[in-house]
């Protein structure tokens, strides 16, 4: 094997001075040049659009992935594959598996049993959740997580080269400069007048070349915002399907607990669905319900007042109070009323009762007697 022995000396020789250089730099005893102020912001941006995205990144990982030693070694397989460059195959998710068991131990307990075709009906609504969550982690890997570690892995490490050719050619451009200043003899000082200025040329256009780069930094901002969205939007999708099915799931339950003459347990009952307000970020108790649940508030109403009644007493009105929609009473100050909860109620809020008229009046608006 060939070795060009006199570029092996060279490059160890100018290795060794820039080293010298950059101790002497730390130690005060050398000067430094200054890079531009504003490479010096773009470099600074960098630096924290990197390790804010290493940080997202890592915990959205976890956020998805919580173990990654779990009983498919999910996050190490998915590893193992990305570096050999095939596709994952596609694992069933816990909720999968879970409801894969109640199918199972309901054909072993007898699927016409009371236990046996509840374990049925709960294991079918659990592989519906494990399907939805399965499409929202391929969601969130291929729109959020891939295009921040291509960044990581593909533009940071462009960056991070042309950086260090930078940090380089300014400890050549600072060596000549010391180089001159010790010159002493007249061809001394021109040799070093000349290599300094062959040294400040690569550094400037070196200079510009990162600037390039970091300035593409804006970039990937817009690109993340995008991927941001993307990702809330798939999580969004995820939990209104999750919601959808476990009302769908009550509604079953409480069809065969009727159909049995047995009523389920207050427990049992789901809390009521999210309202739209709550998702639009607003807080007003008396705001409507979403429509993903596909109710209408009087339904809602309705419903609330059809479950189980937790703690019936008498309530005084101490303030006029006008309903924002059918699900709610409306209230006048000094008034009696009747007031009870319901398993999974807000506790801001009552099902007040007034004749033939019920709705859900603020507890703040009541003082509730003994």
């Amino acid at each position: 094997m060939d070795f060009n022995v006199k570029k092996l000396a060279s490059d160890a020789g100018v290795f060794f001075t820039r080293a010298v250089q950059f101790t002497e730099e730390k130690l005060g005893q050398a000067e430094k040049t200054e890079l531009d102020p504003h490479l010096e912001n773009l470099i600074t941006r960098a630096d924290g659009t990197k390790n804010w995205t290493e940080k997202i990144l890592r915990q959205t990982e976890v956020l998805l992935q919580p173990n990654p030693i779990d009983h498919t070694g999910a996050r190490i397989e998915e590893y193992i594959y990305d570096k050999l460059d095939k596709k994952l195959p596609s694992k069933a998710t816990n909720a999968e598996l879970l409801g894969q068991y109640m199918l199972e131990a309901a054909n072993d307990f007898g699927p016409v049993t009371p236990y046996g075709s509840t374990l049925i009906t709960v294991g079918e609504y659990q592989k519906r959740l494990g399907g939805a969550e399965r499409e929202f982690l391929h969601t969130s890997a291929t729109t959020f997580l891939t295009p921040l570690r291509n960044f990581l892995e593909g533009d940071w490490r462009t960056i991070s080269k042309e950086r260090r050719l930078l940090e380089n050619r300014r400890l050549d451009l600072d060596i000549c400069k010391a180089r001159l200043k010790k010159a002493k003899q007249a061809e001394a000082k021109a040799a070093s007048e000349h290599e300094l200025r062959v040294a400040q040329t690569e550094f400037d256009r070196q200079a510009e070349v990162t600037r390039l780069l970091l300035e593409g930094i804006s970039s990937t901002h817009l690109n993340h915002l995008r991927c941001l969205h993307d990702f809330a939007e798939a999580q969004a999708t995820y939990y209104a399907q999750c919601h959808h099915y476990m009302q769908d799931l009550q509604r079953e339950l409480n069809r065969c607990a009727n159909a049995v003459g047995a009523p389920l347990p207050p427990a049992a009952v789901c809390p009521n669905p999210v309202s739209s307000a709550f998702l639009s970020g607003q807080s007003s108790p008396g705001a409507t319900v979403s429509t993903s649940s596909g109710q209408r508030p009087s339904t809602l109403a309705m419903e609330q007042t059809q479950l189980p009644v937790t703690g019936a007493r008498k309530a005084k009105v101490l303030y006029d109070y006008d309903a924002h929609d059918s699900s709610e009473l409306s209230l006048l100050a000094d008034e009696l009323i009747t007031v009870y909860t319901v398993p999974g109620m807000d506790p801001d809020w009552l099902i007040g009762e007034r004749g033939n008229e019920k709705g859900k009046v603020p507890v703040t608006y009541l003082e509730l007697l003994s």
